[in-house]
């Protein structure tokens, strides 16, 4: 395992100690450090790549691996990144008020990812060369039989070549715009004159990047389309003799940069932007490092680069696609299939409804099947005795049986209304789409809220039985979204508890702007008593640890960012509450430094499945208050977004919820430790101590328990 972030300079901390000035008396107060926001999520995405290097995982599994870190890098340097080059250029004024130097904070990312570039590459041939072991290769344009280059070639001509429209650069004629994230082939040649002329290839994205070429014996042989273009280029340029191809691409801002949601048309607004967010200021150039100096600099100025745009890349760019790179001999080279577990005692009952009227129910994604809730919509859908549905939508799957529920609901008569975020980066588009069917339907669609996004995922459905007006709620920490529930971990509630569909009927009737403010008791509602109700909670801890009596919090969330609930936390260690974390991405908190976090322990975990979940678990007083919830403890989630925390009561499920935390607080196979130097060094099982990967013991954990009846668990 690579110490990959060692340097002491990545904390931003503050100054030794703070003078305050209380009631005339100086007082000397320590002051906090934190780990930059930036440096820490460079620090995780790391931990992803470390995925691809554990030999124990399979190996086409690693190769996504490698995908999954190229594509976070570059959503990284399409958002954080421009975002720090925006601020650093702003006048020294501005600048003063930041808490970071963001052109410090530049260097070092480019300066971290460039050292995880050479782990990347290593870890690239070396996967290459582990294939081989298995009759599995990856040629390229010289490594080609006769009989296989035959073959590419009459691919070439029928699929790849009319695709291809060269372009000849020139500096005398302005700029060339390069498409966001579109691999570019660059090449040279010697006219008449034995000047350089220089061309620009667009390798196509409407075709595979793979070619699985004729088997031979037991060997499979897989070709890239860039060495496929690589080796038949000369077709493009007859008479010229080309030099070798360098490859190239551009990563651009991907904010939409909308300034004034409070006026005007906020959907249009988007509409208008999103068709601009291609072309937004290059945040990146991606670029061969083999390239000849005198050739690059050529590129720069005739692609209008600065020398802050440049990164070095590889042969290859957009490792992406390798998500989807062929395996010839599949399932071979691949993880077993974990599949979602029924919910035995839910099977029993005909009627999600009827099911409902006995207690409340909790599921755990990707272990257990998502289709639960699109049982129960499309049973509200057709159900007479159903009048009202109402939902929050943040990112849904572009197929999805979710979304026809709703419409069908709308069909056939009833009230469906649904809280369209239309701001959901990367998903405006699908979000759009989706918006205009079920208006279509009838449906009525509500859509951002200005200068805050809806990001709580929570249904509601309204039922007459008898003379009564029953309401459900669905409350999930993970989106509505069949796809994603199959890779990412959450938890979700299904009930017709009094006080918590009241409370979602009130919050409702804020989204339908009904009402200016939102009121909640039991739910933790973002921005109106989240923040406040979490400081309550981690206060009452506390109390207990001053007055000597036990005191601790387990917290398991995505990114743990916002300043003021750290400072909160730093002050529950110093009064001595057991703390523990379970943070797979972003962690801003400094663990191991006395005074502050000696009594805080932070581990990440990150495995076949992504981590999603949030949950917080408080001691309080052995009475063990247990929230989920689909907000981190970021400024942005408890401040600028709605989210919703809401309370596991049932106390059988409350103890389930605690049982898979704990078992991911054991986890010695995929934890690593979050410390002050970023090392990402992984747990150790402890001598004598049985080796537990949390996401496999939490499956078994959920399969042994779905024969245990509710009788014998109580």
């Amino acid at each position: 395992m690579a110490d990959s972030l060692q340097n002491e300079d990545i904390n931003a901390s503050l100054p030794n100690n703070t003078t305050a000035i209380v009631e005339n008396q100086t007082v000397i107060t320590p002051a906090f450090t934190y780990i930059n926001r930036e440096i820490s999520w460079l620090a995780f995405n790391h931990r992803v790549l470390q995925e691809a290097m554990d030999t124990s995982v399979p190996i086409y599994e690693r190769f996504k691996f490698l995908a999954i870190y190229s594509n976070n890098l570059g959503e990284f340097f399409r958002v954080r990144v421009a975002s720090l080059r925006g601020l650093s250029v702003l006048k020294k004024k501005m600048k003063r008020r930041l808490e970071f130097k963001p052109k410090q904070i530049l260097k070092k990312v480019h300066k971290i990812v460039q050292k995880h570039r050479v782990e990347y590459n290593i870890i690239f041939q070396n996967l290459i060369q582990e294939l081989k072991q298995h009759n599995v290769y990856l040629v390229n344009e010289t490594e080609l039989s006769l009989e296989q280059k035959e073959y590419v070639y009459d691919y070439f001509q029928r699929e790849v070549m009319p695709l291809l429209n060269p372009t000849f650069l020139q500096e005398d004629v302005g700029p060339v715009f390069l498409q966001n994230d579109f691999i570019y082939l660059v090449s040279r040649f010697k006219d008449n004159e034995g000047d350089y002329v220089y061309c620009l290839i667009e390798i196509p994205n409407v075709t595979s990047r793979f070619l699985v070429l004729p088997k031979q014996d037991d060997k499979h042989f897989i070709m890239m389309l860039d060495d496929i273009i690589r080796l038949f280029a000369d077709e493009l340029f007859p008479k010229v003799e080309l030099e070798e191809f360098y490859s190239i691409k551009i990563t651009r801002d991907g904010e939409l940069h909308i300034f004034d949601e409070h006026t005007g048309n906020l959907v249009e607004k988007i509409k208008k932007s999103l068709a601009k967010r291609n072309m937004g200021v290059p945040s990146r150039f991606l670029y061969d490092s083999r390239m000849p100096e005198d050739f690059l600099r050529y590129i720069k100025k005739v692609l209008a680069l600065s020398e802050d745009d440049l990164v070095e890349g590889g042969r290859y760019q957009n490792f992406k696609d390798f998500m989807n790179f062929p395996n010839p001999i599949a399932p071979k080279l691949e993880y077993k299939p974990m599949y979602p577990q029924k919910v035995d005692e839910l099977e029993k009952y005909s009627s999600m409804f009827e099911a409902l009227k006995e207690k409340d129910w909790l599921f755990h994604y990707p272990y257990q099947e998502y289709e639960y809730f699109d049982k129960f919509l499309w049973e509200a859908a057709y159900d007479p005795h159903v009048s009202k549905i109402r939902i929050t939508i943040y990112r849904v799957a572009s197929s999805s049986k979710t979304m026809n529920a709703l419409i069908a609901a709308a069909r056939n008569g009833k009230e469906v209304n649904v809280f369209m975020e239309v701001k959901a980066r990367f998903d405006e588009e699908n979000n759009l789409y989706w918006s205009n069917e079920l208006l279509k339907a009838g449906a009525k669609v509500l859509y951002s809220l200005p200068g805050i996004k809806v990001h709580s995922k929570i249904c509601l459905v309204s039922r007459k039985e008898g003379d009564t007006q029953v309401r459900y709620g669905f409350f999930s920490t993970g989106n509505f979204n069949e796809k994603t529930a199959k890779l990412y971990t959450d938890i979700a509630v299904l009930t017709k508890d009094n006080t918590l569909t009241e409370e979602l009927v009130d919050l409702f009737e804020f989204l339908r702007r009904k009402k200016d403010t939102i009121s909640a008791k039991e739910l933790l509602i973002a921005p109106a008593n989240m923040r406040s109700r979490f400081v309550e909670l981690i206060d009452f801890e506390i109390d207990e640890a001053k007055q000597g009596r036990p005191a601790k919090i387990i917290v398991k969330m995505n990114s743990l960012e916002d300043k003021d609930m750290i400072n909160k936390l730093y002050e529950a260690n110093n009064a001595g509450v057991e703390i523990k974390m379970v943070i797979r991405g972003i962690c801003c908190l400094e663990t191991g430094v006395d005074g502050q976090s000696e009594n805080i322990e932070v581990v990440s975990i990150v495995d076949r499945f992504l981590e999603h979940s949030r949950i917080f678990i408080f001691h309080h007083a052995g009475e063990e208050l247990v929230f989920a919830s689909s907000a981190d403890w970021m400024t942005r989630n408890l401040s600028f977004r709605v989210e919703v925390a809401f309370p596991i009561k049932d106390p059988v499920l409350k103890q389930e919820v605690i049982d898979i935390v704990n078992i991911q607080l054991q986890d010695n196979q995929k934890a690593r430790m979050i410390n002050r130097n970023q090392s990402n060094k992984y747990v150790a099982a402890k001598k004598g101590m049985p080796k537990i990967r949390s996401q496999y013991k939490v499956y078994e954990y959920l399969r042994k328990r779905s024969f245990t009846s509710r009788e014998t668990l109580e």
